[in-house]
Parts: structure tokens; sequence; C-alpha cells
């Protein structure tokens, strides 16, 4: 089978394009030399089965960053029969130079100019047939937000000459093949630029749009949620009943207590991750990612960050582990490191799904869209005060160079296809915690160690001394033990511990705690103890053992006394 590498620079359209050759069948694997996950996909090129690896994006191979280095340890340590190189067409002057290092080192290039229709709106001509011949490698001219110009995978090309050498393209001679308009013919861009990367409100209408994006999650997503809910509890009354009838009362607790209403219960949250993503993955493709990170660089320098480590934070926001691997980017370890130390403060989308469920029971739609965006902006808070704390005033600061796509409306099916793919990751990591998480929740409630006391109740007797300042009694604290194997498990675990469905454990919450001490949950849950899965990527992609006990540490005497403040006050002055 053949194996065709995919590589291309950051914002090149390379993600686009192995989505839309994907779909949700994309594999993660790792590979000989590597030590970050990489993603392939086996599909239909050039008339036979072929396995696509997408490779991390890249500037160039001569310096030393760690995506540069993983790129080239991979190229090394592999066989590969091709290099699919996506670049911008629209920036062909500036990418092509990547293009040559990789033909003249031996590898069997074929290029992707991809954006071509952009460049040919913007009025950039490119002359492809004798490009193609100077270069001496195949060129497509493809636009994979619309999946145009595919048609040369579906061809049975001729084979690669072995090898051939390539004349570099001296000084300018890449005018030769493309003429560029004297002014941009991109008068969108420029007009929304100057709005959105406005010193003064630039920065006010990015946490504007945060604002809506909760508003549209929050009001879509909590009535799918109710009837997903709905139809697991009419699903489980006669599971329940059946279990019951047919297998022993312990047992029977185990499948639907244990297994099924743990499960289920996380479930529901499957379309808030959905919208989501969705959404995300629609401000990421239209370019606003890129505008943000500019706009936030000069604040994150006060912080001894730089823009990228704010587009991080906001990638955080699905998922803290893939915020982290993206950190390998930074070339100053330091920025690295203290990047890594703030993205678990994202309010990722597991813990999304705790505080859905938690405002919908203790707090109206009104007031609950806006303890969410406290929640978001409490995060926010938090990064800014551990970055302050943490940052080496001697560190240089590196300046960022981010490039500026132009803006664009993303297709539906674009969007939903980098959704699908994010979700996708979601739940493959998810599973891996979820059904374990629950079996053990259930262990621990169910088994005991003296008469009327479970290992659940020893364990929170033991710890409540603690949590009692903050408001959080015995079975919550039970549920923030697991949540430290995976948050997502955190709503299915209380299920378990109260054996109640969906709708009966809201009810169950409200006669056990009140919207103080419901607060002050969330609070904890937000800023304690990364999830297992964070703390092993700060491990590998560090490879620091300080930094992982930081994180661990930091977080939780960081979470105990924000949430013993909030508590506090809001018991004495509420």
């Amino acid at each position: 089978m053949k194996k065709i590498a995919l590589i291309g620079m950051p914002n090149s359209g390379k993600s686009t394009f192995f989505n839309s050759i994907s779909g949700a069948s994309a594999k993660v694997a790792n590979w000989s030399g590597v030590t970050v996950d990489i993603e392939s996909v086996k599909t239909l090129i050039f008339g036979e089965i072929a396995e696509l690896i997408d490779l991390p994006g890249i500037y160039t191979l001569k310096s030393g960053s760690d995506d540069e280095l993983v790129v080239h340890d991979f190229l090394k340590n592999n066989e590969i029969d091709e290099i699919f190189f996506i670049l911008n067409s629209s920036q062909i002057d500036r990418q092509i130079d990547l293009v040559l290092q990789l033909r003249n080192l031996g590898y069997k290039v074929r290029l992707l100019c991809n954006m071509s229709d952009e460049a040919k709106k913007n009025g950039i001509e490119i002359n492809y047939k004798e490009l193609e011949k100077r270069l001496a490698i195949p060129i497509h001219p493809i636009s994979a937000k619309f999946q145009s110009g595919y048609e040369f995978l579906n061809q049975r090309l001729q084979a690669f000459e072995k090898k051939i050498s390539v004349k570099p393209l001296v000084q300018n001679e890449i005018y030769q093949y493309v003429n560029f308009p004297k002014h941009s013919n991109d008068k969108t861009t420029a007009i929304l630029d100057k709005f959105f990367l406005h010193h003064l409100w630039g920065l006010p209408t990015f946490i504007i749009l945060l604002f809506v994006l909760f508003q549209i999650i929050y009001g879509i997503a909590e009535p799918l949620q109710e009837v997903m809910g709905l139809v697991f509890d009419s699903a489980g009354e006669y599971i329940n009943l059946y279990l019951n009838q047919n297998l022993p009362k312990l047992f029977s607790s185990f499948l639907y207590d244990g297994v099924y209403l743990g499960v289920t219960t996380v479930l529901t949250f499957i379309p808030v991750i959905i919208i989501f993503f969705i959404v995300m993955s629609f401000i990421e493709n239209s370019g606003y990612l890129s505008r943000a990170g500019f706009v936030m660089d000069k604040v994150m320098e006060k912080m001894g960050l730089d823009g990228r480590s704010f587009v991080m934070i906001l990638f955080g926001f699905g998922c803290n582990v893939p915020a982290l691997m993206s950190t390998k980017i930074m070339r100053s370890k330091t920025t690295q490191f203290l990047t890594m130390l703030i993205i678990p403060f994202s309010l990722c989308s597991a813990r999304l799904q705790v505080f859905l469920f938690f405002t919908a029971i203790f707090f109206s739609p009104q007031m609950g869209a806006l303890v969410l965006f406290f929640m978001y902006i409490l995060s926010f808070l938090i990064i800014i005060i551990t970055a302050l704390i943490f940052k080496d005033k001697k560190a240089i600061h590196e300046s960022v160079l981010i490039e500026m796509p132009p803006y664009r409306l993303p297709t539906i099916k674009q969007t939903l296809l980098t959704a699908v793919h994010e979700i996708n990751h979601f739940l493959k990591r998810a599973s891996k915690f979820i059904l374990g998480g629950v079996i053990v929740v259930w262990l621990l409630t169910n088994f005991h160690v003296s008469p009327n006391v479970t290992i659940a109740d020893h364990i929170s007797s033991f710890l409540s001394p603690i949590f009692d300042p903050i408001g959080i009694n015995n079975k919550l604290i039970i549920a923030l033990i697991f949540g430290f194997i995976a948050k997502e498990i955190l709503i299915g675990a209380l299920a378990v511990i109260f054996s109640s469905n969906m709708d009966t454990l809201g009810e169950i919450l409200q006669s056990e705690i009140n919207w103080q001490q419901a607060l002050s949950f969330m609070t904890f849950t937000l800023i304690y103890t990364p999830c297992l899965s964070t703390i092993a990527t700060i491990k590998s992609q560090s490879k620091n053992i300080r930094l992982v006990a930081t994180s661990l540490l930091w977080s939780l005497a960081l979470a105990w006394i924000v949430s013993f403040i909030f508590y506090q006050l809001l018991i004495n002055f509420s």
C-alpha cells in the first residue's frame, strides 16, 4: 500500500483538504520515530487504496521547532512514496521555497495549489503549466473548501522519475510565472480588519462574540438534551424492569445503576458537544481566530506569552489535549511551558457538560446563560492570574508571526466535516474513560468496609473537613475524585452515586444542595486538577516532571481558594 505524506504551512488549508478526504474515518496512530499522534486515512488515490498521512503544519525544515523536527523525523524514519504539498495559491511566492527544499532532498512531491479560486478572485494569475515544467513536479490547482480540482485523485498517473535535481529559483524568478495585482482586490478583508483588529474595540468585539457563542450553545442544545434524556429514561424503564425480573438484585443494579445510567447520562450531552464544535469550526474556518491571536498578542506579552498562546487557549475550549499538543510550534521553551501550564484552565467541552447540567437545574434559562458566561470569564481570569504568577520576568518576548488568511464564509459541508472530525476525537477519548469510570464509581458506592459504610462513604468522610468550608458534600466529593480521571464521567458518576436517571438526578441534587453550593461545585470543577489525559499530555510534551507537579498542585490549591472565597461570600451576603 502506498503511503502519501500531507505537508503544508499553517493556514494553507491542509486540514481542510485532509478532512474532506477522510470525512469521519480518520485514524490516529503513533508512527516510528514520532512522539506525537499523527492522523491517517486509507482512501482511493490514483485508482488504488493508499494511506494519506497528515503531518503538522510547518514553515521550514531548517529551524528547530518541535513541529519541524516531528516532520523531519517522520520523513527520516518512514518510507514515503509521495508527498502532497498543500500550498496557499495567494502566498505562492512565500511558500514555494519549502516545496523546493523537499524536492531537492529527493522526495517525490506533488504540489496542490489550494485556494486557487480565491487567488483568481483577487487578481492573482498563475501559469501552472510553465511553473510545472520549471519545477519538474506535478501541479494541481484545487479548492479544498469546495472540493474542486480533485479529479487527479481518480486518475491513474504516470510514475515519477526517481530523482530530478532542480535548480533553486533565483530571486524574483517566481514572478515570471505568477502575476500579482498592484493592489489587493480583497476589499472585504480590508474593511473587516479595520474593525476586528482595531486597538480599541478589537478585544471587546471578541468578548461579545464569545458571549453570543454561549447563548447559541445554551439556547439550541438544552432542548435537544432534554429530548435525549426523555428517550433514555423511557428505554431505561423497560430495561430496568427486565433486569429486575431476570437477574439477581446486585447484578441488575450493576447493569442499570452502574453501566446504563452512567453512560446514558453522559450521552445526553452529545448535542452540546456537536453544537459547540460546529460553531467553533465555523469561526475557525472563517479566518477570525488568527485575528483574535493578533489582537491579544500585546495583552499576552504582559503575561510572558504571545498571540499563539491565546489561540491555543481558544482551542482548549474544545479539548485541552490537542491544545497542549499544539504548543510544540513555539520556539521558546519558557513560553511553551507557561502556555502548557495555563491551557488546562480553559473551559473544555467536558466541563461544559457539567455546567450546562447544573445551570439547567439551579438557574432560569436567562440566568443560566449568564452563569455560563461567568464561568468562561472566570476561566480567563484564572489563566491571567496563573500566567502573571509563574511568568519568567527574564524571558525575552518572541515576536509572534501569524498568517492572516482572508475572511471566508465556510461552506456547510466544510463546517460539518471539521465538526465531525473534532467530535470523533472527543468521543474516542471519552469512551476510554466513561465506562470504566462509572463502573468503578458503582463498585465504590455498593461495596462496604463496614455495615452501612461503603468504600465511597469512607473516602468522603476522610476528605470532608477539607471540602466542608467550600460547600461540597460527601457525595459530590466522590464525583470530583472521578472527575480527575476524565471530566466526561463526572455527571455519569453523580447518576451512579445517587442511583438516578437524568430527570430524577436533578430533583435529588436540588434536595441535597442549594444554588450556592452548586456554584461552588462548578467553580471547583473548572479549576481543579486537570484530567488524566491532560496530565499525560503535559508530561509527554514537556518531559518535565516539575511542570506536571506544578500543574497538579497549583490547580488543586487555587480551586479550593477561589471556591472558598465565592462560597463564603454567597452564603453570607445572599
